[in-house]
């Protein structure tokens, strides 16, 4: 990974064989980003995204190993107890450019994933809804 700091924002180059959201987490945690917005494309050759089940309070998950462009991916950077917390929803087109998309779990570059990582100044926290079973923002 490369990068460049402008003003508010990040310019972001992920290469071959990095996993992106490990990738920019281990970068949000080195440049202390507390908040911020996320827009990226790229090119990946693993994929695995899921889409949460309120009811059932589960994800489904489907993984995806083959070449595929990233169309969108975006979403925010924020705390858990002081950790980094990614919430990332991907768009992703296959070679009979079919689109899948949901929540961004896992995402291996197969050439470049090219992100601006904008910073939002202040902080918003996560908490846990009970009855949604999701970790929604916490405003203090």
């Amino acid at each position: 990974m490369e990068y460049r700091h402008f003003g508010d924002s990040y310019i972001v180059r992920m290469d071959r064989g990095e996993e992106i959201l490990s990738a920019l987490k281990t970068f949000c945690e080195k440049e202390d980003i507390r908040l911020a917005q996320v827009d990226a494309l790229g090119a990946v050759d693993r994929a695995v995204v899921s889409v949460y089940d309120v009811p059932t309070k589960t994800f489904f998950k489907k993984e995806f190993n083959e070449p595929m462009e990233i169309s969108s991916l975006c979403g925010t950077v924020s705390r858990k107890e002081g950790e980094v917390y990614l919430h990332l929803h991907v768009t992703v087109c296959d070679k009979d450019l079919l689109a899948h998309g949901g929540h961004a779990n896992e995402l291996r570059v197969s050439a470049t994933c090219e992100m601006v990582v904008r910073t939002i100044p202040g902080e918003v926290g996560r908490m846990l809804n009970e009855d949604i079973g999701l970790n929604m923002f916490k405003f203090e």
